[in-house]
């Protein structure tokens, strides 16, 4: 993109073209199947964790494809833009935000890590991650949360690059 075009706002913004994926991410992680019968939490911390897990799942599949790992940083724009708008509705403002944006990003760069060594070791490995990365209710089994990530990611990794970036996510 041109200095031009950005200066006069003449070309498409690219991240724009990830935004029904990006959607598609938010919608999946508030899928009530998430929190009935995988034990997400249904609070700020454990909504959080849900769209940060989704997100990093979807992450760690684009890098395994050369031809999306140029989006990864545009969905993470989306995520950046989208976390701090629900931030700052909360009441949030520039002198504390700021700070709390590094840390959540922090936990997001966390998440992709631990899913990218985790989900190839296999359901003990995941479970871990979801018992150190989620908010669960009290009485919910990792495992469970475990078993549908393994099972989200594998639908993932099958999942054509074109219908990725229209937003279609696995069920």
């Amino acid at each position: 993109m041109s200095f031009l075009s950005r200066l006069f706002g003449t070309a498409p913004d690219p991240k724009e073209q990830l935004r029904p994926l990006w959607h598609a991410i938010v919608s999946e992680a508030r899928n009530p199947q998430w929190y009935r019968d995988c034990g997400a939490a249904d609070t700020v911390e454990g909504r959080f964790d849900m769209i940060t897990s989704i997100t990093a799942l979807v992450m760690v599949r684009m890098e395994d494809d050369a031809e999306l790992l140029p989006a990864t940083a545009r969905l993470t724009e989306l995520f950046v833009e989208d976390i701090d708008g629900q931030l700052r509705e909360t009441g949030l403002g520039d002198p504390t935000l700021g700070k709390k944006m590094g840390k959540l990003m922090e936990a997001m760069g966390g998440r992709i890590g631990a899913y990218r060594e985790a989900l190839p070791q296999g359901l003990p490995a995941v479970t871990d991650v979801v018992r150190r990365n989620a908010t669960l209710n009290d009485d919910a089994d990792p495992a469970a949360m475990a078993a549908r990530i393994i099972a989200f990611s594998g639908s993932l990794a099958a999942t054509p690059v074109d219908s990725l970036l229209a937003g279609t996510l696995p069920k």
